[in-house]
Protein backbone atom coordinates (compact mmCIF):
# COMPACT_ATOMS: atom_id res chain seq x y z
CA UNK A 1 0.00 0.00 0.00
CA UNK A 2 2.86 2.72 0.91
CA UNK A 3 4.60 1.81 -1.97
CA UNK A 4 1.42 2.23 -4.29
CA UNK A 5 0.81 5.55 -2.65
CA UNK A 6 4.79 6.82 -3.43
CA UNK A 7 3.86 5.36 -7.08
CA UNK A 8 1.05 7.74 -7.09
CA UNK A 9 3.17 11.10 -5.39
CA UNK A 10 5.81 10.50 -8.33
CA UNK A 11 3.41 9.71 -10.94
CA UNK A 12 1.96 13.54 -11.04
CA UNK A 13 4.72 15.36 -10.89
CA UNK A 14 6.17 13.69 -14.10
CA UNK A 15 3.61 13.32 -15.92
CA UNK A 16 2.82 17.56 -15.20
CA UNK A 17 6.61 17.84 -16.14
CA UNK A 18 5.43 16.03 -19.88
CA UNK A 19 2.50 17.68 -19.95
CA UNK A 20 4.09 21.15 -19.57
CA UNK A 21 7.26 20.12 -22.24
CA UNK A 22 4.52 19.15 -25.05
CA UNK A 23 2.60 22.68 -24.14
CA UNK A 24 5.49 23.98 -25.32
CA UNK A 25 5.66 22.88 -28.67
CA UNK A 26 3.59 24.42 -31.48
CA UNK A 27 0.05 22.90 -32.55
CA UNK A 28 0.87 21.62 -35.84
CA UNK A 29 3.70 19.40 -34.51
CA UNK A 30 1.31 18.68 -31.60
CA UNK A 31 -1.54 17.39 -34.51
CA UNK A 32 1.14 15.80 -36.56
CA UNK A 33 2.19 13.31 -33.15
CA UNK A 34 -1.54 12.86 -32.93
CA UNK A 35 -1.89 11.32 -36.37
CA UNK A 36 0.36 9.24 -35.44
CA UNK A 37 -0.52 7.92 -32.26
CA UNK A 38 -4.78 8.04 -33.35
CA UNK A 39 -3.33 5.17 -36.21
CA UNK A 40 -1.52 3.00 -34.00
CA UNK A 41 -3.90 2.66 -31.65
CA UNK A 42 -6.37 2.00 -34.31
CA UNK A 43 -3.97 -0.83 -35.50
CA UNK A 44 -3.29 -2.09 -32.16
CA UNK A 45 -7.04 -2.37 -30.99
CA UNK A 46 -9.29 -5.20 -32.82
CA UNK A 47 -12.05 -3.61 -30.35
CA UNK A 48 -11.37 -0.22 -30.63
CA UNK A 49 -11.64 -0.47 -34.59
CA UNK A 50 -14.84 -2.99 -34.42
CA UNK A 51 -16.73 0.05 -32.32
CA UNK A 52 -15.64 2.61 -35.04
CA UNK A 53 -17.00 0.99 -37.55
CA UNK A 54 -20.31 -0.14 -36.17
CA UNK A 55 -20.84 3.64 -35.38
CA UNK A 56 -20.29 4.83 -38.63
CA UNK A 57 -22.26 2.49 -40.19
CA UNK A 58 -25.52 2.81 -37.71
CA UNK A 59 -24.95 6.95 -38.72
CA UNK A 60 -25.11 5.74 -42.51
CA UNK A 61 -21.88 6.79 -43.63
CA UNK A 62 -19.82 5.36 -45.85
CA UNK A 63 -16.58 4.27 -44.04
CA UNK A 64 -13.71 6.58 -46.33
CA UNK A 65 -16.24 9.84 -44.90
CA UNK A 66 -15.40 9.11 -41.38
CA UNK A 67 -11.61 7.54 -42.15
CA UNK A 68 -10.16 11.29 -41.25
CA UNK A 69 -11.81 10.79 -37.45
CA UNK A 70 -9.27 8.37 -36.68
CA UNK A 71 -6.10 10.67 -36.92
CA UNK A 72 -8.09 13.47 -35.79
CA UNK A 73 -8.97 11.39 -32.31
CA UNK A 74 -4.81 11.07 -31.21
CA UNK A 75 -4.81 14.97 -32.45
CA UNK A 76 -7.38 15.28 -29.53
CA UNK A 77 -5.38 13.45 -26.82
CA UNK A 78 -2.18 15.14 -27.99
CA UNK A 79 -3.45 18.97 -27.80
CA UNK A 80 -4.76 18.86 -24.57
CA UNK A 81 -1.33 19.58 -22.91
CA UNK A 82 -1.64 22.95 -24.78
CA UNK A 83 -4.77 23.26 -23.61
CA UNK A 84 -4.30 22.22 -20.21
CA UNK A 85 -1.21 24.04 -19.29
CA UNK A 86 -2.29 27.20 -20.90
CA UNK A 87 -1.14 30.01 -18.48
CA UNK A 88 -4.62 31.26 -16.60
CA UNK A 89 -3.55 34.51 -17.59
CA UNK A 90 -3.14 33.71 -21.85
CA UNK A 91 -6.34 34.00 -23.74
CA UNK A 92 -7.24 30.85 -25.86
CA UNK A 93 -9.24 33.46 -28.34
CA UNK A 94 -5.92 34.15 -30.20
CA UNK A 95 -6.70 30.88 -31.24
CA UNK A 96 -10.25 30.44 -32.33
CA UNK A 97 -12.58 31.93 -34.80
CA UNK A 98 -16.14 32.03 -33.70
CA UNK A 99 -19.34 32.38 -35.38
CA UNK A 100 -22.90 32.70 -34.37
CA UNK A 101 -22.54 35.14 -31.91
CA UNK A 102 -25.57 36.64 -31.89
CA UNK A 103 -27.20 33.44 -30.84
CA UNK A 104 -25.67 33.52 -27.90
CA UNK A 105 -26.35 37.26 -26.79
CA UNK A 106 -30.23 36.60 -28.38
CA UNK A 107 -30.32 33.64 -25.41
CA UNK A 108 -28.71 36.09 -22.95
CA UNK A 109 -31.12 38.74 -23.43
CA UNK A 110 -34.35 36.55 -23.44
CA UNK A 111 -32.88 36.06 -19.30
CA UNK A 112 -33.77 32.77 -19.05
CA UNK A 113 -30.25 31.27 -18.72
CA UNK A 114 -28.01 29.30 -21.42
CA UNK A 115 -27.32 25.64 -22.25
CA UNK A 116 -24.26 25.26 -24.36
CA UNK A 117 -24.08 21.56 -25.50
CA UNK A 118 -22.00 19.34 -27.44
CA UNK A 119 -21.03 15.83 -28.84
CA UNK A 120 -17.50 14.39 -28.57
CA UNK A 121 -16.66 16.07 -31.91
CA UNK A 122 -13.49 18.29 -32.78
CA UNK A 123 -11.54 19.92 -29.63
CA UNK A 124 -14.58 19.59 -27.24
CA UNK A 125 -12.07 20.09 -24.68
CA UNK A 126 -11.30 23.39 -26.10
CA UNK A 127 -15.13 24.88 -26.46
CA UNK A 128 -15.89 25.45 -22.56
CA UNK A 129 -12.54 27.59 -22.25
CA UNK A 130 -13.66 29.93 -24.88
CA UNK A 131 -16.80 30.07 -24.42
CA UNK A 132 -15.95 31.27 -20.85
CA UNK A 133 -13.96 33.78 -22.18
CA UNK A 134 -16.80 35.17 -24.47
CA UNK A 135 -19.79 34.62 -22.02
CA UNK A 136 -18.43 33.70 -18.43
CA UNK A 137 -19.21 32.89 -15.94
CA UNK A 138 -20.00 29.30 -17.36
CA UNK A 139 -20.37 26.26 -15.14
CA UNK A 140 -19.24 22.77 -16.25
CA UNK A 141 -19.69 19.41 -14.76
CA UNK A 142 -16.89 16.98 -14.76
CA UNK A 143 -16.84 13.29 -14.11
CA UNK A 144 -12.63 12.88 -11.95
CA UNK A 145 -10.74 10.33 -14.21
CA UNK A 146 -9.98 7.13 -12.53
CA UNK A 147 -6.07 7.61 -12.33
CA UNK A 148 -5.00 9.30 -9.46
CA UNK A 149 -2.24 11.41 -11.35
CA UNK A 150 -5.24 12.39 -14.12
CA UNK A 151 -7.88 13.72 -12.27
CA UNK A 152 -5.46 15.78 -10.54
CA UNK A 153 -3.87 17.13 -13.47
CA UNK A 154 -7.57 17.97 -15.27
CA UNK A 155 -8.99 19.61 -11.58
CA UNK A 156 -6.20 21.72 -12.01
CA UNK A 157 -5.80 22.62 -15.85
CA UNK A 158 -9.72 22.95 -16.21
CA UNK A 159 -10.39 25.60 -13.34
CA UNK A 160 -10.11 28.70 -15.10
CA UNK A 161 -11.14 32.47 -14.48
CA UNK A 162 -14.99 32.49 -15.78
CA UNK A 163 -14.88 28.69 -15.53
CA UNK A 164 -16.40 26.51 -12.77
CA UNK A 165 -16.16 22.89 -12.94
CA UNK A 166 -18.21 21.10 -10.56
CA UNK A 167 -18.02 17.72 -9.91
CA UNK A 168 -20.91 15.01 -10.95
CA UNK A 169 -22.41 15.02 -7.91
CA UNK A 170 -25.85 16.50 -6.36
CA UNK A 171 -23.85 19.67 -5.20
CA UNK A 172 -22.66 20.04 -9.23
CA UNK A 173 -26.25 19.86 -10.58
CA UNK A 174 -27.61 22.34 -7.72
CA UNK A 175 -24.73 24.78 -8.51
CA UNK A 176 -26.12 24.71 -12.59
CA UNK A 177 -29.45 25.17 -11.38
CA UNK A 178 -28.26 28.14 -9.43
CA UNK A 179 -26.28 29.47 -12.80
CA UNK A 180 -29.36 29.21 -15.02
CA UNK A 181 -31.76 31.04 -12.61
CA UNK A 182 -29.22 34.30 -12.85
CA UNK A 183 -29.07 33.53 -16.39
CA UNK A 184 -26.03 32.27 -16.25
CA UNK A 185 -24.57 29.90 -18.89
CA UNK A 186 -23.52 25.88 -18.08
CA UNK A 187 -21.69 23.81 -20.17
CA UNK A 188 -22.50 19.88 -21.05
CA UNK A 189 -21.65 17.23 -23.03
CA UNK A 190 -24.98 15.54 -24.13
CA UNK A 191 -23.50 12.03 -26.02
CA UNK A 192 -22.12 9.90 -23.24
CA UNK A 193 -23.63 7.31 -21.67
CA UNK A 194 -24.51 8.12 -17.65
CA UNK A 195 -24.57 6.28 -14.92
CA UNK A 196 -27.74 3.51 -14.39
CA UNK A 197 -30.78 5.58 -13.27
CA UNK A 198 -29.71 9.34 -14.93
CA UNK A 199 -30.82 8.67 -18.44
CA UNK A 200 -33.35 7.02 -20.65
CA UNK A 201 -32.76 4.85 -23.75
CA UNK A 202 -33.77 7.26 -26.86
CA UNK A 203 -33.07 6.62 -30.72
CA UNK A 204 -29.49 7.38 -31.78
CA UNK A 205 -28.96 7.08 -35.78
CA UNK A 206 -32.41 5.04 -35.54
CA UNK A 207 -30.91 2.96 -32.93
CA UNK A 208 -31.33 3.13 -28.63
CA UNK A 209 -28.81 4.45 -26.88
CA UNK A 210 -28.84 5.52 -23.07
CA UNK A 211 -28.74 9.02 -22.80
CA UNK A 212 -28.37 11.74 -20.01
CA UNK A 213 -31.34 13.09 -19.24
CA UNK A 214 -29.44 16.21 -16.76
CA UNK A 215 -29.27 18.48 -19.74
CA UNK A 216 -32.97 18.41 -20.69
CA UNK A 217 -34.31 18.37 -17.15
CA UNK A 218 -31.78 21.83 -16.96
CA UNK A 219 -33.67 23.08 -19.90
CA UNK A 220 -37.27 21.90 -18.96
CA UNK A 221 -37.19 22.96 -15.11
CA UNK A 222 -35.49 26.57 -15.76
CA UNK A 223 -36.55 27.34 -19.27
CA UNK A 224 -33.01 27.60 -20.37
CA UNK A 225 -32.03 28.02 -23.75
CA UNK A 226 -30.19 25.32 -25.29
CA UNK A 227 -27.35 26.26 -28.13
CA UNK A 228 -25.55 23.80 -30.16
CA UNK A 229 -22.04 24.03 -30.42
CA UNK A 230 -19.50 22.78 -32.56
CA UNK A 231 -15.67 22.94 -32.39
CA UNK A 232 -13.26 22.55 -35.47
CA UNK A 233 -9.91 21.58 -35.69
CA UNK A 234 -8.29 23.66 -38.60
CA UNK A 235 -6.09 22.18 -41.02
CA UNK A 236 -2.13 22.47 -40.23
CA UNK A 237 -2.09 23.66 -36.53
CA UNK A 238 -3.66 27.14 -37.39
CA UNK A 239 -6.17 26.94 -34.64
CA UNK A 240 -9.77 26.20 -34.25
CA UNK A 241 -13.15 27.22 -35.85
CA UNK A 242 -16.28 27.99 -32.94
CA UNK A 243 -19.37 28.21 -34.26
CA UNK A 244 -22.51 28.55 -32.17
CA UNK A 245 -25.80 27.57 -33.75
CA UNK A 246 -29.15 28.18 -33.77
CA UNK A 247 -30.92 27.41 -30.13
CA UNK A 248 -32.71 23.95 -30.39
CA UNK A 249 -36.54 24.33 -31.39
CA UNK A 250 -39.09 22.46 -29.46
CA UNK A 251 -38.45 22.72 -25.65
CA UNK A 252 -39.76 25.76 -24.41
CA UNK A 253 -42.88 25.42 -26.20
CA UNK A 254 -46.30 24.74 -24.63
CA UNK A 255 -47.04 22.71 -23.47
CA UNK A 256 -43.57 21.43 -23.40
CA UNK A 257 -42.62 17.84 -24.65
CA UNK A 258 -42.26 14.99 -22.03
CA UNK A 259 -38.85 13.47 -20.74
CA UNK A 260 -37.76 11.38 -23.41
CA UNK A 261 -39.51 13.79 -26.25
CA UNK A 262 -36.76 16.20 -24.74
CA UNK A 263 -33.79 13.47 -25.33
CA UNK A 264 -35.00 13.24 -28.70
CA UNK A 265 -34.51 16.24 -29.39
CA UNK A 266 -31.43 16.54 -28.20
CA UNK A 267 -30.15 13.03 -29.77
CA UNK A 268 -31.54 14.30 -33.01
CA UNK A 269 -29.02 18.28 -33.10
CA UNK A 270 -26.42 15.55 -31.71
CA UNK A 271 -26.89 13.92 -35.04
CA UNK A 272 -26.62 16.82 -37.12
CA UNK A 273 -23.33 18.27 -35.37
CA UNK A 274 -21.89 15.32 -36.01
CA UNK A 275 -23.17 14.43 -39.74
CA UNK A 276 -21.55 17.78 -40.46
CA UNK A 277 -18.12 17.13 -38.83
CA UNK A 278 -17.77 13.33 -39.27
CA UNK A 279 -14.09 13.66 -39.96
CA UNK A 280 -13.74 14.58 -35.98
CA UNK A 281 -16.15 12.98 -34.35
CA UNK A 282 -14.97 10.39 -31.74
CA UNK A 283 -16.10 6.78 -33.30
CA UNK A 284 -14.51 4.54 -31.47
CA UNK A 285 -16.69 5.75 -28.31
CA UNK A 286 -18.94 2.33 -27.34
CA UNK A 287 -21.83 5.35 -27.58
CA UNK A 288 -24.57 2.18 -27.18
CA UNK A 289 -23.32 0.22 -24.26
CA UNK A 290 -25.62 -0.44 -21.52
CA UNK A 291 -24.93 2.31 -18.34
CA UNK A 292 -22.49 1.37 -15.55
CA UNK A 293 -23.65 1.77 -11.92
CA UNK A 294 -22.07 4.28 -9.70
CA UNK A 295 -23.27 7.47 -7.99
CA UNK A 296 -22.62 10.14 -10.02
CA UNK A 297 -24.26 12.09 -12.47
CA UNK A 298 -22.97 12.43 -16.24
CA UNK A 299 -21.93 15.53 -17.36
CA UNK A 300 -18.81 16.97 -18.75
CA UNK A 301 -15.72 14.30 -19.58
Amino acid sequence: MLRSANTQGLIFPSMRLLFRFLSLWPLRALHALGAVLGWLVWWLSPGYRANFRANVAQAGLPFPVARPAIADAGRFVAELPKLWMRPHDQSCLAQVQVSGQAHAEAAFAAGRGVIFFAPHCGSFELAPQALAELYGPITAMYRPARQTWLARLMHDSRHRPGLAVVPASLSGIRQMHKALKGNGAVALLTDQVPPEGLGVWAPFFGRPAYTMTLAARLALQNGAIMLPVSTRRLEKGRGYALHILPPLVGLNGSPPPDLLGAVTLINQSIEAMVLSQPDQYLWGYARYKSPRRESTIGGVA
